[in-house]
């Protein structure tokens, strides 16, 4: 069995990689914070129209999808340049929505795939907050057995980071689809939040190391710089191995992920997902997730003053961190059902 991410899976992440290299993601970034969805909406059709949100949309609606492992390529590649809008939120409402069926796949199914709609949702079970909502042109919720599609963003409320923004939908909203099958998809559905939360994580705690290490080369005490100190090469080290154990155990959640939608029944609305992919996913969440945090808390120290500035656009990637870790499944929650599985 091959673990390796083929020459096209590889070659995709190094397109998404060079296209946000490209983009001037600080700015879109503090747009977006103030509201102004505009430069984040022109990135997001980009990366559409690399195929970016197809991935989560079956071929019968206008997608390429479920692909677990290159969602994974992707949400690597957008965490590590701290893409702003409900990504993971967005790819798990193509599980749902494909779930559901009927008149509400049909509508939002080919526009999520071509990036002309933006999605935000809530589970049950995860937190009543929709992130982003306000720049969202659907913000889905399920209750029990029935999938509502609210009618406004509703309320805003705090958050770490700020282009993160969280809001508590409006209730009410007529039920778009029902029934029990809508329990099981919403399972399927957190799953696939939670996947794509710890790739993003994962990308996040990549770039703040790399920055970190860059800042230590050229930061000098005693006329040397800080890099050579042999206790900071040991605090990057340790970072650097977190992030790396966290890797093989992202994509075993996408083979996990990938043999459940092989499964026959799989994206009809029957299959309930299975023990063992909610526990891959459980697992790669939390060891990403605590990954990418400690990246953030080694990246502020060894920046030191300058690390606190809301000048350096690092800051961006040091106040994702700890919102993508507890984002869909907290490490307490991850690591029960872990042990459940």
């Amino acid at each position: 069995m091959r673990f390796l991410l083929t020459d096209e899976q590889r070659e995709f992440g190094r397109s998404l990689d060079a296209l946000l290299r490209a983009a001037d993601t600080p700015a879109a970034l503090r747009a977006w914070a103030a509201g102004d969805h505009g430069p984040g909406r022109a990135l997001w059709g980009r990366l559409a129209d690399a195929g970016v949100f197809a991935l989560g949309v079956p071929e019968a609606y206008g997608g390429v999808g479920p692909l677990p492992v290159e969602a994974a390529v992707a949400c690597v590649e957008l965490g590590r340049h701290a893409v702003p809008g409900p990504v993971a939120e967005t790819l798990a409402a193509g599980v749902l929505l494909a779930g559901a069926g009927g008149p509400v796949a049909e509508k939002w199914l080919p526009a999520i795939a071509s990036g002309a709609a933006v999605v935000s949702l809530t589970l049950e079970g995860y937190g009543p907050y929709a992130p982003d909502a306000d720049a969202a042109d659907a913000v889905f919720t399920v209750t029990g057995d029935e999938l509502r599609l609210a009618p406004g963003p509703g309320e805003l409320s705090a958050s770490a980071d700020p282009a993160r923004r969280l809001f508590r939908p409006e209730p009410g909203g007529a039920p778009v689809a029902k029934g029990p099958a809508i329990r099981a998809v919403a399972r399927a559905a957190g799953d696939t939040a939670a996947f794509a939360t710890a790739a993003l994580a994962l990308g996040c705690g990549e770039e703040l190391l790399r920055a970190t290490v860059a800042y230590v080369k050229q930061r000098t005490q005693f006329g040397v710089p800080v890099g050579s100190f042999q206790a900071v090469k040991h605090r990057l080290a340790d970072t650097l191995i977190g992030l790396e154990f966290a890797r093989p155990l992202l994509y075993g959640a996408a083979v996990e992920l990938a043999s459940e939608v092989s499964r026959p029944g799989a994206g009809t609305g029957s299959a309930e997902g299975s023990p063992g992919a909610g526990a891959a996913v459980a697992a790669a969440k939390v060891t990403a997730g605590e990954a990418g945090y400690a990246a953030a808390l080694t990246a502020l120290q060894l920046h030191g003053a300058i690390g606190y500035t809301e000048e350096l656009d690092l800051a961006w990637w040091l106040r994702r961190a700890r919102p993508l870790r507890d984002a869909w499944g907290t490490p307490s929650v991850c690591r029960a059902r872990v042990l459940a599985g």
